[in-house]
């Protein structure tokens, strides 16, 4: 292992291009697009409704975003009416592998977060 001086890349310093990357991977529609994109290729309807709530505009930029630090292929097919499909590249696929470690693991804690949250508001509660 090396240091954290020794990386081409800290996303812990201001000007670090991974910041914004790790953003877009992180976002709430980012990480909830890379998993439903893990699971196959979808059209963007398609993964507009697996994506539940999130608006046309929001996805559009998310997929641009995602296509354009290559998580994310865009295939246009010629035909009439036009057909996009996405898909995830292998360095999307890598990173949504371990998205899905996760969220896997946040799904199977809740819970616990639920039982901390009500606890946290019990307690903030009684002081208030």
């Amino acid at each position: 292992m090396t240091d954290a001086d020794d990386l081409a890349y800290d996303v812990f310093a201001k000007a670090c291009p991974s910041r914004g990357t790790l953003e877009h991977v992180t976002g709430r529609w980012g990480s909830l697009t890379l998993g439903a994109l893990h699971e196959g290729t979808f059209r963007f309807n398609e993964l507009r409704r697996r994506v539940d709530g999130v608006s046309e505009k929001m996805l559009s930029q998310t997929l641009h975003a995602l296509e354009r630090d290559g998580l994310v292929h865009r295939e246009a097919q010629p035909t009439n009416p036009p057909r996009v499909d996405y898909r995830l590249t292998p360095l999307g696929q890598e990173v949504a592998e371990r998205l899905l470690g996760l969220i896997h693991l946040v799904e199977g804690r809740m819970d616990q977060v639920l039982a901390a949250r009500e606890n946290y508001d019990a307690e903030r509660a009684v002081t208030a």
